[in-house]
Order: structure tokens, then C-alpha cells, then sequence
């Protein structure tokens, strides 16, 4: 009963303030009842303190949220026990990533640190300089652009911007994914498809180009080049280019986005037109977040295994940490996952 009322009291004087103080070395020992170097011993795991004390401090620890000074902790251990998953900004197909990396760590000893450091060329490089070896040990990055394999921390890339070639990579077949997406819709009897592209400059936006126009030729078809446009897996510019399209004498009859937000963006602009998707235009996706099942009509995509990426990615890193070999580039499949959003064209729109 004395912890419990010594450690809402402590509670009840961060509470009164207005910005909540930091928990101290200090506010643990009051609440346990003990001195500030007994709890130090118990935080940085020395002999000398008896196993009923350690239970007293622990629970005054949880009880308060005592976190410590990460930095100083790890200069001292050279290890944070912390492990960072730096992507450019927390869009849906970062968020799954983030789930399956997080189930991976569970029960690895370590603590995941969620990083977003925008899209300014070399965020990933100043990234890694701020939080590499004071606030973590190694980091999962999601597509980066500029890295190369001298890093501060062991680092593990999920689907590299310039391909598998540099880092321990986990990625997907990008190029057989638009192939069949592209198929499926030949297949349906469209002839004037458009793809609205990824960003140029990345090694899987080519790649997911590459399938599209792979899939055309061996169908023996021309591509239109007014309609392959990039849109750098951006809504609004997805939209812009979806508007374009279907104010042309001849419209496409069918859409690969490189990415669900594109190809959401562009379902949303024919039907706000008073179009019917897929009877008047029928539209596939790439990725699967969460949003494409939930699309009205649901969105027919290329089902990229997010959660297995994120975890391999994850696993991929604590063995490399842990000194245990591993593989440096694992490609994980890739499924077309058929929904409502693809039909064949109207009778003399192919």
C-alpha cells in the first residue's frame, strides 16, 4: 500500500502541472521508497539490490513511466536496445509495413521507434545521423533514395529506390505485378488502357512501367503514349491526369494505377462524372492497403504481402545485428487480387 500511494502522489504533481515534468531517477526512488542509487542499480542492472527491492522500483517504474535518458544510457551500454523504422511520411502502404515490422520485434528484447523524415532529397542520410547509435541500433527504411552500404547502424531497405544493389533489401516482383494487371485487363478485351506512373526516378516505378508495357507487346499492342503519364503516386495528380483522359475524343477504357492512391484517385474522377466503374471504365491498383478492399466498388490491385515485407525486413535486421548470416536481398510474391472495379469493356469501347 505504501508504493501505491507514494506513487499516485508522484502521479498527482506531474498531473497538476501544465506540460507534465519528466520523470527522474528521483520521483521513482520517493515512490519506492528508496534511495536514488538503488534505483540507478536497478535501471542499469547491477548486483547489489535484493530481488523484493528490484520488484519495488520496477513497479514504481511502470507505474510512473520512467523512461530514463536513452541517449545517455546508450552511450554508456553502446546499445539502446531501441530499433528505428524511418519512412518519408506515414502513408498507408508505410503504415502496414509498420505493423509487420512491429510483430517481428516482439519478444526480440527491443523497442521500435516510428521516424518520419519527409520527402527532401537525402532525409534518410540525416535521419540515420540524428538517431543512429544514441537513440538506435539499426533502422528498416522504407523506400530510400540515397543510401549506400557505409551506414552508422546496421540497416535493412524495403523496396529500394534504386533497386536491390546496395543494402540488405526486401522487395517485390514490381515488373510481374503490372504484367498482370495489365494482362488481366487485355484478357477482359480493353485496348486502350492508361497507366498512371510512379515516380521516374525510382527503380520500381520502372519496373511497374516495364510490366505494363511488357504486357502490351505481347499481346501485340500498341501503347498510347498520351497515356502513360506519370503521376508519382500522388491522389490529386492522379485525378488531374484521370480528368485529362476522359475529356479526350477517345478515352481509355481501363486504368493501371502503379499504386492504389492512383488508381482510388482515378475511380473517384470518372464516377463523380456520373461514370460506372468498372462498366464504363474499369481500373487496377497495385499494393492492397487497407483502403482498396474498402473502395467503392472494392479496388481489383496487385496484392503486395505489406505485413510479411515489414517482418522479413525486421528479422533481416536483428540477425544482422545479432552477427547470424542472412540472406541480403529476399523478393517476396506478389498476387493480382481480382475485385469489382475491372469488367469487359462496353460493347464497341474496346
Amino acid at each position: 500500500m505504501r508504493l501505491v500511494s507514494r506513487v499516485a502522489a508522484a502521479g498527482e504533481y506531474h498531473r497538476s502541472m501544465d506540460t507534465p515534468a519528466r520523470i527522474k531517477l528521483a520521483d521513482v526512488a520517493a515512490a519506492a521508497g528508496v534511495s536514488v542509487p538503488t534505483v540507478s542499480k536497478v535501471v542499469n542492472g547491477r548486483y547489489g539490490v535484493s530481488a523484493a527491492t528490484t520488484e519495488a522500483v520496477q513497479r514504481a517504474i511502470d507505474e510512473l513511466g520512467y523512461a530514463g535518458n536513452l541517449s545517455a544510457a546508450a552511450l554508456r551500454a553502446g546499445k539502446t536496445q531501441v530499433l528505428g523504422v524511418l519512412v518519408a511520411e506515414f502513408d498507408p502502404f508505410a503504415a502496414e509495413l509498420l505493423k509487420g515490422a512491429d510483430k517481428a520485434a516482439r519478444g526480440s528484447g527491443y523497442e521500435l521507434l516510428a521516424h518520419s523524415g519527409g520527402f527532401t532529397h537525402g532525409w534518410e542520410r540525416r535521419s540515420l545521423a540524428r538517431l543512429g547509435g544514441t537513440l538506435i541500433d539499426g533502422a528498416v527504411i522504407v523506400t530510400p533514395t540515397v543510401l549506400d552500404g557505409d551506414m552508422v547502424v546496421p540497416v535493412v531497405a524495403v523496396d529500394p529506390h534504386f533497386g536491390p544493389n546496395r543494402l540488405p533489401t526486401i522487395d517485390v516482383d514490381n515488373f510481374d505485378g503490372t504484367l498482370q494487371a495489365t494482362h488481366h485487363l487485355i484478357e477482359l478485351g480493353h485496348r486502350r488502357i492508361g497507366f498512371l506512373g510512379g515516380r521516374s526516378e525510382l527503380d520500381s516505378a520502372q519496373s511497374r512501367e516495364g510490366g505494363f508495357r511488357h504486357a502490351h507487346a505481347q499481346a501485340g499492342l500498341e501503347v498510347d503514349p498520351t497515356l502513360v503519364v506519370e503521376a508519382r503516386y500522388q491522389a490529386e495528380l492522379a485525378a488531374t491526369i484521370t480528368e485529362s483522359w476522359l475529356d479526350s475524343a477517345n478515352p481509355p477504357t481501363a486504368i493501371v494505377g502503379a499504386n492504389d492512391v492512383s488508381a482510388i484517385a482515378a475511380m473517384n474522377v470518372a464516377q463523380n462524372r456520373g461514370l460506372s466503374v468498372p462498366a464504363d471504365l474499369s481500373v487496377v491498383g497495385f499494393d492492397d492497403v487497407p483502403d482498396a478492399a474498402l473502395a467503392t466498388p472494392p479496388l481489383t490491385t496487385v496484392r503486395e504481402p505489406l505485413h510479411d515485407m515489414g517482418a522479413a525486413a525486421m528479422q533481416m535486421l536483428l540477425d544482422r545485428i545479432d552477427g547470424n548470416s542472412t540472406d541480403t536481398h529476399v523478393r517476396l510474391p506478389i498476387e493480382l487480387v481480382l475485385r469489382d472495379s475491372t469488367a469487359p469493356p462496353r460493347p464497341g469501347r474496346a
